[in-house]
């Protein structure tokens, strides 16, 4: 396995671009069928976008966040449920990487393996010779349509002590899917729930979240040892920057052939008023890229250098996803509001892409407000009151 051909980022973003005709054939489809297209999630395996977190001994890439940004926004670019759907993967396919090496023999076994995942602890997770059973439900579960494998958190009530969160790998054949994912954003997703149902768990795929959460699992490679919520953040934020880069694309395809209706602006292109829309969706595009590489940048540095995580660190890697989310949404809004009546048709994209971004920005961990008040709490002095950091 270690003689693979491993992709440089280069190569990686080309083989993406290239497959935009290809995803964006489907994103009709894709928001009526309220799931990612088998043919999408084909070409994204065949263009090795996830093997980009797979172990480099199970014939993986082994990426750094830098390159799931700029993988990320092409796909985005192209179609917004396809990238949100891949970035997912590769978060939980980075926790698997937590467990012992006999759990990820098991889970690599596949080829292009995909697991889909949560951090919300909506179960619960009894003792049983020789694991745990687990009973709850999971809802937003983006991608589970087309894992095997399902990354969960679940409250664990040992016989004594406190209860605590456990994060727990199951196979998604283990699990009921239920088809719940009526949205007016994402729709594309597929972000079904799913339930567990007196499901036993074998101890080795077992792990206290906070050891995960801390970035103290099993993993040997240095990527897979830094704290989960930077290399979330920074595995999520492409996608936003790609959806932005989409809406400019569509918005100046067809502003030659647009004009202003009840004006006497024969093409909108001419209106000062539209100058200025251009102008300043693009700075605030310029700007959430700024804040993707810059959390990349530090997530992909601090991985390099194996230096202590600070908890400033911890909070700005928050606060650059919150700004990401908010900047491209405003970027987007600016389009869309400029793009006119004809605008709101369903095979207008734009309208598309701006449903798809609002539900971002309703997100939990991605909401710009929680992330911004976490930073403002730090650079205050006080601690933060999240285990999520």
């Amino acid at each position: 396995m270690s003689s693979i051909h491993v992709p440089t980022r280069e190569e990686l973003v080309l083989r993406v671009a290239e497959l935009a005709p290809a995803l964006k054939k489907h994103s009709n489809w894709q928001e009526q069928n309220r799931r990612v297209h088998e043919e999408s999630i084909e070409a994204l395996a065949d263009a090795g976008v996830f093997k980009l977190r797979r172990p480099k001994r199970y014939g993986g890439y082994e990426a750094d966040t830098r390159t799931l940004v700029d993988v990320a926004t092409e796909i985005g670019r192209a179609d917004g449920s396809a990238a949100w759907v891949a970035s997912v993967y590769w978060i939980p396919t980075w926790m698997a990487c937590q467990f012992p090496e006999a759990v990820q023999d098991e889970v690599f076994a596949t080829p292009d393996v995909r697991v889909c995942g949560t951090l919300s602890p909506s179960a619960m997770a009894a003792p049983a010779d020789g694991g745990v059973v687990v009973n709850g439900k999971w809802g937003f579960i983006s991608g589970a349509l087309h894992a095997q494998w399902q990354e969960i958190i679940a409250i664990f009530v040992p016989p004594e002590g406190e209860p605590y969160p456990i994060m727990a790998l199951v196979p998604i054949s283990d699990l009921l899917i239920v088809d719940d994912w009526d949205t007016s954003g994402l729709r594309g997703t597929g972000s079904v729930s799913t339930v567990a149902q007196d499901v036993f768990i074998p101890a080795e795929r077992v792990l206290p979240l906070q050891a995960v959460l801390e970035g103290q699992g099993a993993a040997s490679a240095s990527i897979y040892r830094a704290p989960l919520l930077p290399v979330a953040s920074a595995s999520s934020v492409g996608t936003l920057v790609g959806m932005a880069k989409g809406a400019q694309d569509t918005f100046l395809k067809r502003l030659p052939d647009r004009k202003i209706t009840y004006t006497a602006y024969a093409s909108q292109r001419e209106a000062p008023i539209t100058h200025h829309q251009v102008a300043e969706s693009a700075l605030k595009i310029d700007e959430a890229e700024f804040h993707a590489h810059r959390v990349s940048t530090l997530v992909d540095r601090k991985t390099a250098d194996g230096t202590p995580w600070k908890l400033e660190e911890r909070a700005v890697a928050r606060a650059d996803l919150g700004a990401v989310v908010r900047l491209a949404k405003e970027g987007i809004d600016i389009l869309a509001g400029a793009s006119g009546g004809s605008s709101v048709y369903h095979g207008i994209p734009i309208q598309r892409i701006a449903r798809d971004v609002a539900a971002v920005n309703l997100h939990a961990l991605m909401h710009p407000n929680t992330n911004n008040e976490l930073y403002g709490r730090v650079l205050c002095g006080l601690e933060a009151n999240t285990l999520y950091i």
